[in-house]
């Protein structure tokens, strides 16, 4: 028959056991929540930034409000604004318009030439290419 353990062993097995317990919480449940916990923000943190990084690229991507015609003003050496018997000044299409701006800078190099378009919010015209 076993006696009554003394004062010693009753506090070494109590230190024992808090030592484990202390090992545990420490040692893995709060390291293991932790790195979990900052593993998924991560994940959620780069999910954000593609998320972000979509919207405002879709935003600059996506079109604005584009004019339905284009017109070539044509400019004297005096910025006077003037007419050109003989060429085309109206155009649908902003590439089309351009190309035939450059061929026109070519044929009259001492005139300037100005791609506007009317814009729905002012009355005025909007310049978008100008040599």
């Amino acid at each position: 028959m076993r006696s009554k353990p003394n004062k010693n062993e009753v506090v070494l097995f109590g230190v024992g056991i808090l030592t484990n317990i202390f090992i545990t919480v420490f040692g893995e449940i709060i390291p293991n929540t932790v790195t979990g916990f900052f593993k998924e923000m991560g994940s959620a943190v780069i999910f954000g930034v593609v998320l972000v990084f979509a919207f405002t690229w879709y935003m600059k991507a996506r079109p604005h409000n584009t004019p339905k015609a284009y017109n070539i003003i044509v400019f004297d050496v005096n910025s006077q604004q003037i007419q050109i018997d003989g060429i085309r000044t109206e155009f649908r299409n902003h590439d089309v318009a351009w190309s035939f701006m450059k061929q026109y800078k070519v044929d009259y190099p001492m005139f300037n030439f100005a791609m506007v378009a009317d814009s729905k919010d002012t009355d005025k015209k909007t310049i978008f290419r100008y040599i």
